[in-house]
């Protein structure tokens, strides 16, 4: 409730009127895309940088032991297949989401973890938002930690790029906002206590502050849903995966920062 609050008092507000970006002094004008660590204050900055008090280090170790935990019928593990990590996965999730022959639709790097224990290791899927599933993705997006964002948009992938657009532009719920008002028009501006950021994506799956918890990308696209009051979508929709996917491009060059915090 304190979410919806602050958004519907901040809509009706002069403040949120204002056409200039009041950017922080270390953001020199012209320079975009800009990651949402820039838009933090120094604590939670600072908490992300150190490596003993970032809360997210849990789930990438404990994800490095599910890399090399064996599973299903075929008694394999990540590590039975991909080998050293740090090798293997280097860069890999820079790259997802990404059009999948196979499945002729988008995949993100959550769906391809799971593909891989269901197709190849005979085991269960992990549940969309569980604590192996992030914890799993934290660590192979860690391995990507400092490479640019970088997604293929063309051939089948256009259209689902289009679609992301679509729903990041388009307004929705009953306080008939769309993404594009906040992270674009309005990035740097203050919400209450909260700088808007320009809403990328290359820090998930993050540890927020707010949630005590790991979330994915889906788990904030629902909460923005729901704080604009809106009928959110499934985690894991064609509708999320369509987003995702656009937001991918739309921060294109960023480097994933893993494990990240936001407040």
């Amino acid at each position: 409730m304190r979410s919806f609050a602050r958004i519907a008092v901040l809509a009706g507000s002069a403040a949120f009127t204002i056409a200039a970006l009041a950017l922080e002094p270390d953001l020199p004008d012209g320079e975009f895309p800009v990651s949402g660590y820039r838009f933090m204050g120094p604590q939670v900055q600072q908490l992300q940088d150190d490596d003993f008090l970032n809360p997210g280090w849990f789930a990438v170790e404990f994800g490095a032991e599910l890399w090399q935990e064996k599973a299903g019928d075929r008694n394999l593990s990540c590590q039975s297949c991909h080998g050293d990590a740090s090798e293997s996965m280097r860069g890999v999730a820079a790259r997802y989401p990404q059009y999948d022959e196979h499945r002729t639709g988008l995949i993100n790097l959550e769906g391809r973890i799971n593909e891989m224990r269901s197709r190849y290791m005979n085991a269960a899927e992990y549940p969309l938002e569980s604590e192996q599933l992030l914890a799993i993705t934290a660590y192979v997006t860690h391995q990507a930690n400092g490479s640019p964002m970088n997604v293929d948009i063309t051939g089948k992938a256009a259209p689902y790029w289009q679609q992301g657009r679509d729903l990041y532009t388009r307004r929705q719920g009953q306080l008939d906002l769309a993404c594009s008002q906040c992270h674009d028009e309005r990035a740097g501006l203050m919400l209450r206590g909260d700088r808007i950021s320009q809403g990328h994506v290359n820090g998930f799956p993050v540890y927020r502050l707010i949630w005590r918890s790991m979330g994915s990308r889906h788990r904030m696209f629902r909460w923005c849903n729901w704080a604009v009051r809106a009928e959110p979508h499934e985690l894991g929709s064609d509708e999320y995966l369509s987003l995702e996917l656009y937001l991918a491009w739309r921060g294109r060059g960023l480097p994933i920062e893993s494990p990240a915090v936001r407040p």
